[in-house]
């Protein structure tokens, strides 16, 4: 286990409004879990405080909301620390008995890329002092899990005792008390809190929920499953041309990944890479995509947002990679083939629009249809053989049709898919420049499902003679799929 126990802060309560403190000692990194317990007549959920995510909220135990009787609510938020956190406010509505009461607590972990949470909860309506909740919520279990058990009752002179989890299949360390507050404000609560480890068995149940009270009560009690993130997103730029980038998401399986999508950020906007939307991840470890349309001379990270079996959703950030390029570029981006060019002419471009004009009583009545995309020439101009023999190459067998351009530095009002309409090429006698006249149309891109070229027979043919020596370079077909064969 590799998630241990830091701190608590001191217990804060009131009628509506609290402003529990941090614990001593807390540093970045850490986690920090906000317990809460309420009760109000409306049964309300607490504010989320600001940079705070809510991570689950019940409101259990039966009866009718009152002095020592009713439901009372259990709720966790959560917050990765950034070390210049101040104590967070939360509050629910003012009412008749209204109470709240809340402590914070720490946890650090030794590895991993981050943190990773889900919730479930129960409600015991049945007064005893043998307090068990059974929660509908299954959770999954590993090795090393943490637990953070939090209990609400409306008695605040009931003490807690032997807390204690179980789930089917699932072994569960010492289970530690870490508070067991009595709270006085508004028709009273008690609050505690519990925290332990699984510490052998795996597999996906519902939790319950147990511990021993001094005098009978019903109530709520929740539990936060906490795990260190083993996702990443590594982003890595092949030595090819045209440029593209090699995307990956590793570590799924251990968070329970089940669906995942990539994209391609720059400043605040976010672009799918292609056949990276809302994929099945169940059961993989990883996620390869390949990026050959991102933007020249431009920084972008890369995105992965993942949801968990739980319906959580998390993201990873990649570090930032910068393509570039010696000239502006057409390309195929599903084929991975495309070539170097110079764009000359000015973009004039030309929009359609059906239209019939009336006259009506001597006005002019015009009834149209919305106005074409922009279509227009690319006048390229290719300085080399190789160079004009590429560009016919893209241009012979454009998937669907459909070109890509880009400018060497991205120009937003160019860079884009285009229908190739005709085209006229004219050589000159003297040296290896051609001039390409392409007429297009703007288009949409192709369809997500064409899942961008990562190589090119080619490139295998460039690097190998035969089929063995490519089986002896690579144990798998990933180990082809992640190979840079531009090196």
């Amino acid at each position: 286990m590799t998630i241990s126990y830091g701190a608590a802060g001191t217990v804060t309560e009131h009628t509506d409004t609290i402003t529990p403190p941090l614990p001593a000692g807390v540093a970045a990194g850490q986690l920090a879990i906000l317990q809460v317990v309420s009760g109000h007549p409306s049964d309300s959920i607490p504010s989320t405080p600001s940079g705070w995510t809510a991570a689950g909220s019940f409101g259990g135990g039966g009866g009718s909301f009152g002095a020592g009787t009713g439901p009372r609510r259990v709720t966790f938020f959560v917050r990765v620390l950034l070390g210049s956190d101040t104590a967070p406010t939360v509050a629910i509505p003012t009412g008749t008995g209204s109470t709240i009461a809340a402590r914070i607590y720490s946890l650090s972990r030794s590895a991993g890329t981050g943190w990773r949470w889900s919730a479930a909860f129960a409600e015991d309506t049945s007064s005893g002092t043998g307090f068990s909740a059974a929660s509908s919520t299954t959770l999954t279990w590993a090795a090393g899990d943490f637990v953070v058990i939090g209990y609400g009752i409306p008695l605040s002179t009931s003490a807690f005792s032997a807390e204690a989890i179980t789930a089917t299949g699932i072994t569960f360390g010492t289970i530690t008390e870490r508070a067991d507050d009595t709270i006085t404000s508004g028709h009273d609560s008690r609050l505690a809190t519990a925290t332990g480890a699984v510490s052998s068995g795996s597999g996906t149940q519902a939790p319950t929920l147990a511990a021993t009270l001094s005098s009978a009560s019903i109530g709520a009690a929740g539990v936060l499953r906490v795990r260190e993130a083993s996702a990443a997103i590594s982003a890595t730029a092949q030595t090819v041309f045209p440029p593209r980038t090699l995307v990956s998401v590793t570590g799924m399986l251990a968070e329970d990944i089940t669906s995942a999508t990539i994209y391609r950020q720059s400043g605040t906007d976010r672009t799918a890479v292609r056949a990276a939307s809302a994929v099945d991840v169940t059961g993989q470890t990883a996620l390869l995509r390949v990026d050959a349309q991102q933007p020249f001379d431009v920084a972008v990270t890369y995105v992965a947002q993942l949801i968990d079996s739980a319906g959580n959703t998390w993201e990873v950030t990649s570090g930032s990679i910068t393509s570039t390029v010696s000239s502006d570029v057409i390309s195929d981006a599903i084929r991975g083939i495309g070539a170097a060019v110079k764009i000359e002419s000015p973009l004039g471009w030309k929009r359609d629009r059906d239209a019939s004009q009336f006259n009506v009583g001597g006005r002019i009545i015009v009834v149209g249809k919305p106005r074409s995309t922009r279509s227009g020439t690319f006048t390229v101009r290719t300085e080399t053989d190789e160079d004009g023999d590429a560009l016919n190459e893209v241009l012979d067998g454009a998937t669907e049709g459909v070109i890509l351009v880009r400018k060497q530095t991205s120009l937003s009002r160019l860079d884009g898919t285009y229908a190739l309409l005709d085209d006229n090429e004219d050589p000159n006698w003297f040296d290896e420049y051609s001039w390409f006249q392409l007429n297009v149309v703007q288009a949409d891109d192709w369809p997500d499902t064409l899942e961008a070229a990562g190589f090119t027979l080619q490139d295998i043919a460039d690097n190998y003679t035969t089929l063995k020596d490519l089986s002896d370079a690579f144990a798998t077909l990933l180990a082809v799929a992640l190979f840079d064969f531009g090196v």
